[in-house]
Order: structure tokens, then C-alpha cells, then sequence
């Protein structure tokens, strides 16, 4: 059982929502407003958001902006906009998930207890630091550095990183990093977009020439080790 915080305010929107999750086994609490959630997040803190983006006075990207200065909560976002860069947008922000409305219940929760599973298996890492040259990540620890600074991630930059490390020179579709780092069997390619364009910002000397997290084209991506690096004379 989890503590998740429903925030929306739409009444019917957050009625469905805290019942099934209720019925998921998880405590639930609900507000309509953005202030309300940062109040309740000060007050009691939830292990899980499900946030409306459009929400009056302080809206949602603003709110989880703000909870991801704050602390690594995870976060799904409620978007009445289907376009593309509007999930983007919530993404970049730091959001963990998006669900479109109107929206399944059903899908809602097992999205909720996929985020809440990830977050459980990373509260017990398996194996000792990763390495690539002057970059480490330690899931013990969950904590990246990169020539001895230390990375500001999200969760899920977290865990595509560490998936990528663990797995060199395999390269890997969007499907197969959606199953294997988020635990979807279904789910919109940008999401993994996204997330692979900000992790290259933050561990690539020129991020528009990428040498560590490739694209493959036709396929996805793949993380080229060290030694590859060398040999193709783009590491010194």
C-alpha cells in the first residue's frame, strides 16, 4: 500500500480516481487546487502525485517544478491535451507518466502501481557501481557523477541510464526501454524521447553530436561503452 495524492480539480475526475485507487489498496488523499497539493506534500508527504496540468491559480508543471526542487517524488500527470509537445512539456518538467483524459481508471491505477514498482525495486539495488570512464552511477546509492560532479536526475533518467550502462553495445528499440525501464507493455514513443534528449544534455560534452548514448537508426538506441569510444577515436 501507497500514499498517493490526487490533485485536480475536476470533483468527478478526483472521486473516479481516489475510488480505484482506493479499491488498488493504496491511501489516498485528494485536492483541487496547486496550492493545496504543496501544502499537503509540506504536511504529509505522499510516495506518489497524480497531477492535473491545468489547474487554477498555480497550474501543474508549476507544481512540479516545484515538488521536484523539493524532493524525488514520483509524479503522473493528468493532461486534457492530447497533443504531443503538451506531453512533452510535462515530461521535460519531470514528470514519471502522463495519462490523457478522459482516461481508463483501470489504466490510471496500473500505470500508478508500475511507477510504485520501479520505485520499490530501486529501494533495493542488486550489484555494485557501474563505470564508463570518468562516469559512475551507484544504485546502492542512487546517485550518478560525472567526472566527479555529481548529476541532478530524475527518477526515470536514473533508470534509463543505469539499464543503458548495465547493457553496453546492445542496442535497444523504444518499445523494448519502455517494457524494460518503465514496465509498460504499451505506451507513446516520446515518452522515451524525451527522456533519452535530456539524459544526453547531462552526460554528453556536445549533446547534438552524441558519442555515449547513440541513436541507431531503424531501431532506437544503444549505449556505446569506453573502449568502443576509443577505438573510433571520439574518447580520448
Amino acid at each position: 500500500m501507497a500514499r498517493i495524492l490526487v490533485v485536480d480539480d475536476d470533483h468527478t475526475v478526483r472521486e473516479v480516481a481516489v475510488s480505484y485507487l482506493r479499491a488498488g489498496g493504496h491511501e489516498v488523499d485528494d485536492v483541487e487546487t496547486g496550492e493545496a497539493a504543496l501544502a499537503a506534500m509540506r504536511e504529509h508527504p505522499a510516495d506518489l502525485v497524480v497531477l492535473d496540468l491545468m489547474l487554477p491559480g498555480i497550474d501543474g508543471l508549476e507544481v512540479c517544478r516545484r515538488l521536484r526542487a523539493q524532493r524525488d517524488v514520483p509524479i503522473i500527470m493528468l493532461t486534457a491535451l492530447g497533443g504531443e509537445a503538451d506531453r512533452v512539456v510535462g515530461l521535460e518538467r519531470g514528470a514519471d507518466d502522463y495519462v490523457t483524459k478522459p482516461f481508463s481508471p483501470r489504466e490510471l491505477v496500473l500505470r500508478v502501481d508500475s511507477v510504485l514498482r520501479r520505485v520499490g525495486e530501486r529501494a533495493q539495488p542488486a550489484g555494485g557501481p557501474l563505470r564508463d570512464g570518468d562516469l559512475v552511477v551507484d544504485p546502492a546509492q542512487h546517485v550518478a557523477t560525472l567526472a566527479g560532479n555529481r548529476l541532478s536526475l530524475t527518477a526515470r533518467e536514473f533508470d534509463l541510464l543505469r539499464f543503458l550502462l548495465a547493457n553496453p553495445g546492445i542496442a535497444y528499440s523504444r518499445d523494448q526501454l519502455l517494457q524494460e525501464v518503465w514496465g509498460w507493455s504499451f505506451g507513446d514513443h516520446s515518452t522515451v524521447t524525451v527522456h533519452v534528449r535530456r539524459l544526453r544534455e547531462k552526460v554528453e560534452t556536445d549533446p547534438t553530436h552524441p558519442t555515449r548514448l547513440v541513436t541507431v537508426w531503424g531501431v532506437g538506441y544503444r549505449w556505446e561503452p569506453q573502449e568502443a569510444r576509443q577505438e573510433a577515436g571520439v574518447d580520448a
